[in-house]
């Protein structure tokens, strides 16, 4: 999958899929045409443009009908505001952004707006908002409105769409781990021909869909929704857009809780090393946690072993499935995607331990289910924009003098794939896609965000996606970042355990900081 480098998204489970949420939105507008971005880094004299909020109460209740949480007496807005494609010419194209409210009744003594981000880059933040509300603490709902904004080039704000249904069932089963030079022409061919494919439909606007234009977004937003400060809970990618706001608009923040933190530190090639690395250590604790059953494991006493016999089976011959109207059949790719699905959360261990021996036995409709939640795969066959959208984003966010040449690629994923045999090449052939990415760069800028208020930082010590280091390594950038650890392992730490709720509900509140070194027990 060298074209995907969707690696931090927040588990989406648990999310109202992006294409339900579709059904009460506003038609967003087309930015296809607009002008490219002279520098989305510049500072903008645009003013927030009104939020047009319509009630969607009634559709959204609807939907999650029957959910835990559902039964909370919430309100739900939908809402549109316009921002400029290039913060630098506020008066120039626009493009549309799309937002949902959910709103507790009986709210008292109220701080103002959450704004919550799920990750990715890519994942809908509407979505987010509307679990946020079915699950965030009661508390913290007496006191804030949960406010989502899908980011430029994201879910139903103005869509970056560049890559085709069927390019993206290429995307997710095509060889997981190119070792042979066969393997790595085919996907460089594949890279070069979404990239291309990408440039040609939006030319130099490409470039517009990048962090720190979305940052510039949310504080007009912000000033739309009435706050004078931020509040912000922002996981995985979204701490990375959550720090970005702060470097930019230090004197805007009241508090921000940067969960699942990606490492400010890390250059592309030590991020995706450190991301195989995780990966490979969440398997073998799945793999542990697995074995440990007082029934037994599913894959026998190897899970490690067993899953290198699943894909080897699917590479002599796909596994086909018993899902009803499905078409696909497992190939080394969905088997490793829909693995990476899982180990986000140990939530998920049992389906995958059942799925993957479903799979052995012939029936991939367990491990593809995994696969599509990853991918953004719909049940009839279409995909939400996740792909299109991380992909850009990312590769606006990188500058091109970070960008590795074929021939490291080539050296790396062998050398990874020895390292971390399930996820190493992968990782290392990741790299080259931004290095063919044909659009204008934004490059991510130093955050030491001087002069914010404090800004607290969770890391997670066996998060298999956003290793602790990248929130050790932020909470010391930041001049006023305070760490919080939570000796788990999954994907993001809040709101799972007491200890963890209770610090980050004291902050969001009432600006309470922990301790520094403070480090919650799993």
């Amino acid at each position: 999958m060298i074209v995907t480098v969707t690696r931090r998204l927040l588990a989406a489970a648990a999310l109202v899929p992006a294409t339900v949420l579709a059904l009460v939105s506003c038609t967003s507008s087309d930015g296809d045409d607009a002008a490219p971005p002279s520098s989305s880094a510049a500072p903008t004299t645009a003013t927030a443009d009104e939020i047009d909020w319509t009630d969607c109460d009634a559709q959204i209740s609807t939907i999650i009908a029957g959910r835990p949480g559902a039964d909370r007496d919430l309100a739900f807005s939908c809402g549109t505001t316009t921002v400029p494609v290039d913060h630098a010419d506020p008066g120039g194209p626009t493009l549309q952004l799309f937002l949902v409210r959910a709103v507790l009744a009986g709210q008292t003594d109220r701080r103002g707006s959450l704004l919550v981000n799920p990750g990715g880059p890519g994942m809908s933040a509407t979505d987010a908002a509307v679990q946020s509300a079915l699950t965030l603490p009661v508390d913290l709902l007496n006191r804030f409105d949960v406010v989502g904004l899908d980011p430029r080039g994201v879910g139903l704000s103005t869509p970056v769409e560049c890559i085709s249904d069927q390019q993206k069932d290429t995307i997710t089963a095509a060889e997981p781990r190119p070792t042979t030079a066969e393997q790595f022409d085919a996907a460089v061919a594949l890279a070069d021909q979404v990239a291309a494919g990408c440039a040609e439909q939006y030319d130099t606007t490409l470039g517009a869909f990048n962090t720190v234009a979305t940052a510039r977004d949310m504080d007009l937003v912000r000033q739309a929704l009435g706050d004078e400060q931020l509040t912000y809970l922002g996981y995985s990618y979204g701490t990375t857009l959550g720090s970005t706001y702060a470097e930019l608009f230090p004197d805007r923040v009241r508090a921000l809780v940067l969960d699942g933190a990606v490492d400010p530190d890390a250059d592309p090639r030590a991020d995706a090393e450190a991301q195989a690395k995780g990966l490979e250590d969440a398997f073998t604790a799945f793999a542990a946690n697995c074995t440990g059953l007082v029934g037994g494991c599913p894959l026998g006493g190897d899970p490690r072993l067993f899953l290198n016999d699943v894909l080897a089976q699917a590479a002599a011959a796909p596994i086909p499935s018993t899902r009803p109207g499905e078409t696909r059949q497992a190939t080394p790719g969905l088997v490793l995607s829909g693995v990476r699905s899982a180990l986000y959360q140990p939530s998920r261990w049992p389906q995958l331990a059942q799925s993957l021996a479903s799979a052995r036995n012939g029936d991939s409709a367990g491990i593809l289910t995994l696969a599509d939640t990853y991918s953004g795969r719909n049940a009839d066959g279409t995909y939400s924009n996740v792909i299109d959208a991380d992909l850009t984003i990312t590769c606006a966010d990188t500058d091109t003098d970070a960008e590795v040449t074929d021939a490291e690629v080539r050296a790396l994923a062998a050398d990874w794939n020895a390292a971390y045999p399930l996820f190493g090449a992968e990782a290392a052939t990741s790299l080259y896609t931004c290095s063919v990415w044909d659009a204008p760069r934004t490059p991510l800028p130093e955050r030491d965000a001087e002069g914010s208020a404090p800004i607290l930082v969770v890391g997670t010590r066996g998060d298999p996606v956003t290793p602790l280091q990248g929130a050790i390594d932020l909470a010391e950038d930041l001049t006023s970042g305070v760490l919080l650890t939570w000796d788990g392992s999954e994907h993001t730490a809040y709101p799972k355990t007491d200890c963890v709720t209770g610090a980050v509900n004291a902050y969001l509140i009432d600006l309470v900081v922990p301790a520094e070194g403070t480090t919650c027990p799993a």
